[in-house]
């Protein structure tokens, strides 16, 4: 067996303590600080981008060719749009997710002279004044307005605070633990793949793992506004294996249990022999798994490939229920995700000319164009068609 034992009390730990510092993109310095911490605290030695995103590398056998393991520290959220005259705030979405999730929402606005508490509430929210008119009114980031906690009634009270156009608000996660396994949070997405992430180094450097080819662990900032692994991946990198969640939903093969691998996203088909791959260690190594393919859904892979990053990309994902709304996942899904992680890790390179970023065709892959393990056959042409006769 390839896969390491994954203590799931400290996957867990990581994860609450993560989902307790606001991280919406663009508001990412805490987490940063937090998670290098961490990997320090394993015995590796992290080092950031000008901007926060952190790579750190578990050495192995060679440097070329080497693996990397992403995931993203930010989270959807808000900002202020505009100061309204009754002094309450018109907001503007960070990242893509509907205002619908945004109602009622308690929040923590972040100023240049402080932070302040507040809730996101429709335009029209009080059934005593508006009567039926409250289930009538439109959805959407226009028809909803925050409502900060503190002695404002007008635009000049609440710019006397230090609130203006452009603060941060970061959405209250509302986590909750269940004893059948089951987690309920907003911004699980990725917050459980960064738990997974460091419980997969944890059992790594517990376990004093001998990897065949530096693997990079990369930590991005901005995946949820499609920047992500843009700027992170480094020549040496030839694989990239993304750790996100999974949308299960009707019309979707994604489970809350197991794995979830993705075989596309709406950037389009995943890397056939890296995928292919992970698909072979679920089988060798019995963890449970499941393939998908998301429409409206992308990740850090995609931002790579975009960015001319020549990486072959993978998504693992854990199985999300209302992804970009009030979540929910199962414990077991993550477990079984970071045992993917690490057998991945330590499993063999197999396709040596991935070392060099451009070589000749010898060593090149080569996917199955016959029926699988049956040798090639010589086809029977069909019979030539007759000349018409008079």
């Amino acid at each position: 067996m390839s896969r390491l034992k994954i203590n799931v009390d400290y996957l867990l730990g990581q994860l609450k303590a993560l989902l307790s510092i606001d991280s919406p993109t663009g508001y990412t310095d805490t987490i940063v600080r937090y998670v290098t911490e961490e990997l320090e605290k394993l015995g590796l030695e992290p080092e950031l981008t000008r901007r926060g995103a952190i790579r750190t590398v578990v050495r192995g056998g060679r440097r070329l060719g080497a693996r990397a393991i992403i995931t993203h520290l930010d989270t959807l959220g808000a900002q202020v749009k505009f100061v309204q005259e009754n002094g309450r705030l018109e907001l503007v979405p960070i990242g893509n997710w509907s205002a619908r999730f945004a109602e009622g929402a308690r929040v923590t606005l972040y100023s240049e002279k402080g932070s302040y508490r507040g809730t996101i509430l429709p335009l029209k929210s009080s059934g005593h004044t508006f009567n039926d008119e409250v289930d009538t009114a439109p959805v959407g980031w226009k028809h909803i307005e925050l409502r900060i906690d503190a002695m404002t009634w007008s635009r000049a009270d609440t710019l006397s605070l230090g609130i203006d156009v452009g603060d941060f608000v970061a959405i209250d996660p509302q986590p909750e633990f269940m004893d059948n396994g089951f987690i309920s949070s907003r911004h699980l997405d990725d917050k459980a793949g960064v738990a997974i992430a460091l419980a997969s180094l944890e059992a790594l450097m517990r376990g004093d793992a001998i990897v065949p080819v530096d693997t990079h662990w990369l930590f991005t900032i901005a995946e949820e506004v499609g920047v992500g692994a843009a700027s992170i991946v480094t020549p040496e990198i030839a694989s990239m294996v993304t750790i996100d969640n999974g949308t299960t939903a009707p019309g979707q093969n994604s489970s809350e249990f197991g794995v979830t691998i993705a075989m596309a996203d709406q950037a389009g088909p995943f890397d056939y022999h890296l995928t292919k791959k992970l698909v072979d260690l679920c089988r060798e190594e019995d963890i449970r798994y499941q393939k998908d393919i998301f429409r409206y859904y992308r990740s850090d892979s995609a931002s790579a490939i975009e960015a001319g990053h020549d990486v072959r990309t993978a998504l693992i994902a854990f199985g999300v229920d209302s992804s970009h709304g009030y979540e929910r996942i199962h414990v077991h899904a993550l477990r079984s995700v970071a045992e993917l992680t690490t057998a991945y890790v330590v499993s063999p390179m197999e396709i040596e000319r991935d070392v060099e970023e451009v070589s000749d065709l010898e060593g090149f892959t080569e996917q199955p164009t016959d029926p699988a393990d049956q040798p090639r056959k010589k086809r029977k042409l069909p019979e030539p068609l007759s000349a018409p006769q008079d």
